[in-house]
Protein backbone atom coordinates (compact mmCIF):
# COMPACT_ATOMS: atom_id res chain seq x y z
CA UNK A 1 0.00 0.00 0.00
CA UNK A 2 1.15 3.54 -0.79
CA UNK A 3 0.54 6.53 1.50
CA UNK A 4 0.42 9.93 -0.21
CA UNK A 5 1.14 12.88 2.11
CA UNK A 6 0.35 16.52 1.39
CA UNK A 7 0.04 19.67 3.52
CA UNK A 8 -1.86 22.92 3.15
CA UNK A 9 -2.45 25.94 5.41
CA UNK A 10 -5.62 27.97 5.85
CA UNK A 11 -6.46 31.04 7.91
CA UNK A 12 -8.57 30.16 10.94
CA UNK A 13 -11.49 31.98 9.27
CA UNK A 14 -11.57 29.57 6.28
CA UNK A 15 -10.25 26.36 7.83
CA UNK A 16 -13.72 24.90 8.32
CA UNK A 17 -14.45 25.62 4.64
CA UNK A 18 -11.43 23.57 3.61
CA UNK A 19 -12.43 20.72 5.89
CA UNK A 20 -15.95 20.70 4.40
CA UNK A 21 -14.44 20.65 0.89
CA UNK A 22 -12.24 17.68 1.84
CA UNK A 23 -15.10 15.76 3.46
CA UNK A 24 -17.41 16.24 0.48
CA UNK A 25 -15.78 16.94 -2.89
CA UNK A 26 -12.38 15.34 -2.25
CA UNK A 27 -13.95 12.28 -0.62
CA UNK A 28 -16.43 11.86 -3.47
CA UNK A 29 -13.69 12.11 -6.09
CA UNK A 30 -11.37 9.69 -4.29
CA UNK A 31 -14.11 7.07 -3.98
CA UNK A 32 -14.12 6.90 -7.80
CA UNK A 33 -10.37 6.22 -8.13
CA UNK A 34 -9.44 2.56 -8.66
CA UNK A 35 -7.17 1.30 -5.89
CA UNK A 36 -8.12 4.06 -3.44
CA UNK A 37 -7.85 2.54 0.04
CA UNK A 38 -8.80 5.35 2.44
CA UNK A 39 -7.87 8.82 3.63
CA UNK A 40 -7.21 10.79 6.80
CA UNK A 41 -7.23 14.55 7.21
CA UNK A 42 -5.16 15.81 10.12
CA UNK A 43 -5.76 19.30 11.49
CA UNK A 44 -3.50 21.36 13.77
CA UNK A 45 -3.40 24.98 14.87
CA UNK A 46 -0.18 26.50 13.49
CA UNK A 47 0.14 30.06 14.76
CA UNK A 48 -2.50 32.19 13.03
CA UNK A 49 -3.27 29.41 10.59
CA UNK A 50 -4.54 25.85 10.57
CA UNK A 51 -2.24 23.20 9.10
CA UNK A 52 -3.95 20.36 7.28
CA UNK A 53 -2.11 17.15 6.50
CA UNK A 54 -3.83 14.85 4.04
CA UNK A 55 -2.91 11.18 4.01
CA UNK A 56 -4.44 9.18 1.20
CA UNK A 57 -3.86 5.50 0.64
CA UNK A 58 -3.69 3.65 -2.64
CA UNK A 59 -2.98 0.03 -3.54
CA UNK A 60 -0.14 0.91 -5.94
CA UNK A 61 1.69 3.77 -7.65
CA UNK A 62 -0.33 3.02 -10.78
CA UNK A 63 -3.42 3.84 -8.74
CA UNK A 64 -1.76 7.06 -7.53
CA UNK A 65 -1.17 8.00 -11.18
CA UNK A 66 -4.85 7.36 -11.92
CA UNK A 67 -5.57 10.06 -9.33
CA UNK A 68 -2.67 12.50 -9.84
CA UNK A 69 -1.72 12.03 -13.48
CA UNK A 70 1.63 11.33 -15.12
CA UNK A 71 3.58 13.32 -12.51
CA UNK A 72 2.44 11.60 -9.29
CA UNK A 73 4.43 13.97 -7.05
CA UNK A 74 2.46 16.98 -8.32
CA UNK A 75 -0.12 18.13 -5.79
CA UNK A 76 -3.75 17.97 -6.82
CA UNK A 77 -5.34 21.14 -5.42
CA UNK A 78 -8.79 21.94 -6.79
CA UNK A 79 -10.00 25.51 -7.23
CA UNK A 80 -12.31 25.46 -4.18
CA UNK A 81 -9.30 24.53 -2.00
CA UNK A 82 -7.13 27.21 -3.61
CA UNK A 83 -9.71 29.83 -2.64
CA UNK A 84 -9.56 29.01 1.10
CA UNK A 85 -5.93 27.97 1.60
CA UNK A 86 -3.12 30.50 1.95
CA UNK A 87 -0.41 28.10 0.78
CA UNK A 88 0.14 24.42 0.12
CA UNK A 89 2.78 21.91 -0.86
CA UNK A 90 3.21 21.91 -4.64
CA UNK A 91 4.82 18.47 -4.37
CA UNK A 92 3.69 15.50 -2.32
CA UNK A 93 5.58 12.57 -0.88
CA UNK A 94 4.79 8.89 -1.22
CA UNK A 95 5.64 6.21 1.30
CA UNK A 96 5.30 2.45 1.39
CA UNK A 97 3.06 1.49 4.30
CA UNK A 98 5.12 -0.95 6.33
CA UNK A 99 2.64 -1.44 9.20
CA UNK A 100 -1.10 -0.85 9.33
CA UNK A 101 -2.94 -1.11 12.65
CA UNK A 102 -6.55 -0.43 13.52
CA UNK A 103 -8.22 -0.26 16.88
CA UNK A 104 -6.40 -0.56 20.18
CA UNK A 105 -2.98 -1.93 19.35
CA UNK A 106 -1.13 -3.23 22.39
CA UNK A 107 -4.06 -2.97 24.80
CA UNK A 108 -5.38 -5.95 26.67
Amino acid sequence: MIARMWQGWAPVATADDYERHYRSEVAEHLQQVPGFSGARLLRRQDGDEVLFTSLTFFASMDDVRAFAGEDPERAVVAEPARRVLTRWDERVSHHDVSADFEGHVGRR
